[in-house]
């Protein structure tokens, strides 16, 4: 019911706000349409506040819901998305400020076709088709270039001018599908299978111009992505621009942000390929000159020592070493051979003192018979038996006259 008031019995602003709070709680649980403006998480507290806004007038709603309900949503809850809340409207009187607390929130339109992306996005990565360790490197300088897009594009004519001005001698085998509608996907599938197994062909490029996020969901269409996983050859994705992420993304082995991109990734800069090969050579010669400098002065160190500087000082002093050194051993070998020489010389009148023919020497004979024999008694010797004597220098022939005994 309405208050009965007056100029004469105002009602109290509290009374007014009770009023307003038991009104709205009347009104009970509806369900809101709308777009999140703004979302905003405290630390440590457990509501979250949103602002709903009107997608046609200029009409704004504060919002809040648990953090559980919040941090269930799959996708996560963004700004700008579109939702559906079943909400309770509740005034706060102290403040006189009126908000919906959310008891449900469901993604509709964009948001919607977003979350069922995000599911599928969860599943395929699951599955690990999205794994770095599956990316493959592309191919320095490639021999072919395979570019899936739409005849006549913008988006081949980026990828071909920027890739040829880039290096001219590059080459393009082209398959050409439609880049949007129900058929998309299949034929870029298609195109893709053409491509892979063609022998000369090195990287794919997968380009196509911005669009909304209908136009691009072909990109995201699963079939598309096994395909991309199970191609042999690297793929890659310039799909949109830099803000639009399709499933092909993230399969591809490289993710170009638009077709001009692309083109700069597949093929090196042919001017700063030259300046990269003549700042290395300028490296080269610098390291060659001071290698070669250090080596010129270790050398230029070794010929300034007293050594090498007259090598005929060391030949000098190594001259007279050996010949003290010969002089040492003739000394040496001389006093030897003079040792020796004395030596043999006490042996050699040893070996005479010992010798018969010294005895000879002194005065002394032998007396042998005519047979040879020496003759030590004069027993068996006759008178007239013919004897030979030996003395020092020669022998004597004698004939005995007599024979006597001593006493």
């Amino acid at each position: 019911m309405a208050l009965e008031t007056s100029p004469e019995q105002p009602a109290p602003v509290r009374q007014i706000a009770n009023a307003i709070a038991g009104w709205i709680d009347r009104l009970g649980a509806v369900w809101v349409e709308g777009q999140v403006a703004q979302v905003s998480r405290r630390p440590g507290v457990q509501t979250v506040f949103l602002t709903l806004r009107d997608t046609v007038a200029d009409i704004s709603i504060p919002v809040t819901c648990s953090r559980t309900l919040f941090d269930g949503l799959n996708p996560p809850l963004v700004e700008g998305a579109s939702v559906v809340l079943w909400a309770r409207p509740s005034f706060y009187a102290n403040r006189g400020t009126l908000s919906l607390y959310a008891r449900e929130i469901r993604m509709v339109g964009l948001g919607e076709l977003l979350a069922r992306l995000e599911r599928r996005r969860q599943l395929l990565a699951a599955e690990g088709l999205f794994a770095a360790e599956l990316k493959r490197p592309l191919p320095f300088l490639p021999g072919r270039i395979g570019l899936i897009t739409a005849p006549n594009s913008a988006a081949e004519r980026d990828v071909v001018e920027n890739a040829r001005r880039r290096w001219p001698r590059v080459s393009f085998e082209a398959a050409y599908a439609a880049m949007q509608g129900p058929r998309s996907a299949v034929e870029v599938i298609e195109a893709l299978g053409r491509l892979d197994a063609h022998p000369e062909v090195d990287v794919i490029v997968i380009a196509r111009g911005g669009g909304s996020v209908e136009d691009l969901l072909p990109f995201s269409d699963e079939a598309l992505i096994r395909a991309v996983h199970a191609a042999r050859t690297p793929v890659v994705s310039a799909i949109g621009h830099e803000p639009d992420s399709p499933l092909l993304d993230l399969v591809a082995d490289v993710r170009a942000s638009t077709p001009t991109d692309a083109a700069k990734r597949v093929v090196p800069d042919v001017a700063e390929e030259l300046r990269l090969v003549a700042t290395a050579r300028d490296r080269l010669r610098s390291t060659l000159g001071g290698w070669l400098a250090r080596e010129q002065a270790a050398l230029d160190a070794l010929r300034s020592r007293p050594a090498l500087a007259d090598p005929r000082s060391l030949l000098d002093d190594r001259s007279a070493e050996v010949a003290a050194l010969r002089d040492r051993a003739r000394r040496t070998l001389s006093h030897a051979l003079d040792r020796a020489a004395d030596d043999i010389g006490h042996h050699r009148a040893r070996a005479r003192a010992l010798s018969p023919l010294e005895t000879l020497r002194r005065g002394y004979a032998v007396v042998q018979d005519a047979g040879g024999h020496v003759l030590a008694s004069v027993d068996g010797v006759a008178a007239g038996a013919a004897v030979s004597v030996r003395v020092a220098d020669g022998r004597i022939h004698a004939e005995v006259t007599s024979t006597e005994e001593s006493p």
